[in-house]
Formats: C-alpha cells, sequence, structure tokens
C-alpha cells in the first residue's frame, strides 16, 4: 500500500500547533512577578539617622552662634560638618534608585563628617577644662531614653539638668535661650553647694556628643545592611542586565 504524502500546508499546521504548544509552555514557565528595574527609594525623612543628624545640625548651629567665634574658622567648619551628615544622608538615599554604590559612599562620608563634628565638640571640652560624659554616664542614659525630637526638648531638658546639678535655678535669658543671636565665647556657670561646676556649655556640648553618637551607630548599621543589600541583590547595572534578558527571552 502507498502511503499518500501529507500537503504541505497540513504539515505546516502541525508543526506550527506543535511549536506553539511548546513555545507557550515554555513562556508559562518562565512567568514571575518582574523586579522594579527602579526601586522606591529617597524616604530619608523617615530614616531614624537622618531625624537625629538633622537635630544635631540645628543644636550645633546654634551652640556655634553662642558659644564659638563666629569669626574663626571652627564656627564655619563645625556648622559646614553638621550640615554635611545630614545632607550625605538625604542624597545618599535619593541617588540609590539607580546606583547603591553612590548610596554607601555618600552614607560613609556623612558618617566621616560627624566624626569630624564629634571631635570637634571633644575638643571644645578639653581646651576649656570642661568635663566630657562616660559613656555609662546616667545623664547621657537619660538624654538617649528621652528621644528628643526638637531643639526645644533637648534645650528643656539641659536646662533642667542645669538647675538639679548646681542646685540654684537659672535664668532662660542667661541659660536657655539658644536663639541668641549675639555671638559669646564666655560660658555662664553656677556653683552647687558641694562646690561643683558645670556649665551650660558644658551640658550643651555633651548632649551634641551623646546625640551624634547615636547618629553614628545608626549609620554604621545602615553601612552593613547596605552591604549586604548589594551582595544579595546587586546594583542597577545588574538589575538593568536581568531585565534586558527576560526581554529577550519573552
Amino acid at each position: 500500500m502507498v502511503t499518500q504524502p501529507r500537503s504541505i500546508s497540513e504539515s505546516g499546521r502541525r508543526g506550527r500547533r506543535g511549536h506553539c504548544g511548546r513555545s507557550g509552555h515554555g513562556t508559562l514557565n518562565r512567568v514571575k512577578p518582574e523586579e522594579p528595574l527602579i526601586p522606591k527609594h529617597g524616604g530619608y525623612r523617615n530614616l531614624k539617622s537622618f531625624q537625629v543628624a538633622q537635630l544635631a545640625y540645628d543644636l550645633t548651629v546654634r551652640f556655634c552662634n553662642h558659644y564659638i567665634d563666629r569669626r574663626s574658622r571652627t564656627h564655619d567648619q563645625m556648622i559646614q560638618a553638621a550640615r554635611s551628615g545630614v545632607q550625605n544622608i538625604a542624597e545618599g538615599s535619593q541617588v540609590s534608585g539607580t546606583s547603591k554604590k553612590m548610596e554607601m559612599k555618600l552614607t560613609s562620608v556623612a558618617r566621616a563628617s560627624l566624626e569630624e563634628l564629634k571631635l570637634d565638640y571633644e575638643d571644645f571640652l578639653r581646651q576649656r577644662g570642661m568635663l566630657q560624659w562616660e559613656r555609662n554616664d546616667p545623664r547621657r542614659a537619660e538624654l538617649i531614653a528621652l528621644r528628643p525630637r526638637t531643639e526645644a526638648d533637648v534645650a528643656n531638658w539641659a536646662r533642667t539638668t542645669h538647675q538639679r546639678e548646681n542646685a540654684e535655678p537659672t535664668k532662660p535669658d542667661e541659660h536657655g535661650d539658644l536663639d541668641q543671636s549675639t555671638s559669646s565665647t564666655s560660658s555662664t556657670s553656677s556653683t552647687s553647694s558641694t562646690g561643683t561646676t558645670t556649665t551650660y556649655a558644658e551640658i550643651l556640648a555633651n548632649v551634641a556628643l551623646a546625640l551624634i553618637s547615636v547618629a553614628t551607630v545608626l549609620l554604621d548599621r545602615q553601612l552593613v545592611a547596605l552591604s549586604v543589600s548589594f551582595e544579595t541583590e546587586g546594583g542597577f547595572t545588574e538589575r538593568l542586565h536581568r531585565r534586558r534578558q527576560d526581554w529577550r527571552r519573552k
């Protein structure tokens, strides 16, 4: 018996059906949620590191205007270091959508700027013979537990601490006003019944150091998290490459 050859059209239809079935099956196997090319980024105002650094910046501006000679380089350098800490956190967060590497770099710059500011406050205390609080100082722990959000919170706590330590009331216009526009290099002090003296400037400098310490710890943790994320997920270039590969397969 002679087998009749299949027509070209019939063969083509069968071939197309088979190819389409295989292609469709393969496409279904590859269906998965697409990762965003540019993930959500920014949102730096919600970062605790940004909030604490910004509070340290606000306090530094008032501190320098009141206790550091405006004509000195230290005045401008302390304010610029505090500002750099805040601005680089924000810039790093904003650029993270397209560059994890740049985010880590800017976060590291913010950390370095706050370290510079920390040294300036330590110099202020040392050069004037003032006491720098130890890490386990109860006043430092009390301030951190308070979690101040604004400069006014810091000023009120510092004023209360000054009154408590020196056992006599202080006048807000002498010790509590951080908004004075006139520059002053002197630090008003009171003497307690025990003979010890604690200046308001000393308390404020230690408050700033405590805030800087919290901010730097948060930034250190942030850098660790960023490095882990980069190792496991890659950066923008790798996401772009994966998206191009997916598009070509489809």
